[in-house]
């Protein structure tokens, strides 16, 4: 096992909710779990680029996992995991369900040894402008020459 991969087993369950006179069904992930015993078996991969939402997402209040779990509106499929929210946030900009969860502690304890081993992610600073970059200047006319 690589270590930036590891198997997180994937529980659903439906809920029936009353909104008016109307009943939904609403999934929601029941158990999720380090390891391949569910009955979905997802690889949480780490990644590089991802290092600064993984320190967000640690630094919360309460960790989180996200399930990408099919097309919105049908009963889900999950097939992707990420403890990314700009990650989870892109595929529901794509139409996807997404269902979340709390990060289980042994996953925090893998992340937190993942960014340090590969450190922090580069702070993104301000990009310093050129000297009169972006500021109003008057061009000269025939009559107001400079």
């Amino acid at each position: 096992m690589s270590d930036n991969t590891r198997p997180l087993s994937v529980t659903l369950a439906a809920e029936e909710k009353q909104v008016g006179k109307f009943r939904l069904r609403q999934w929601r992930i029941d158990s999720l779990t380090p390891g391949e015993e569910g009955p979905y078996t997802l690889w949480l991969q780490l990644s590089m680029t991802e290092r600064a939402a993984y320190r967000f997402n640690l630094t919360s209040q309460a960790p989180r996992l996200f399930v990408r779990a099919g097309f919105t509106g049908e009963d889900p499929s999950p097939d992707a995991i990420s403890a990314s929210q700009d990650v989870a946030a892109s595929w529901m900009d794509g139409e996807q369900q997404v269902l979340e969860a709390p990060m289980p502690m042994a996953i925090q304890v893998w992340i937190e040894g993942y960014l340090a081993r590969h450190g922090e992610a580069p702070p993104e600073g301000r990009k310093k402008k050129r000297k009169g970059a972006g500021r109003a200047k008057e061009l000269p006319t025939k009559e107001n020459p400079q």
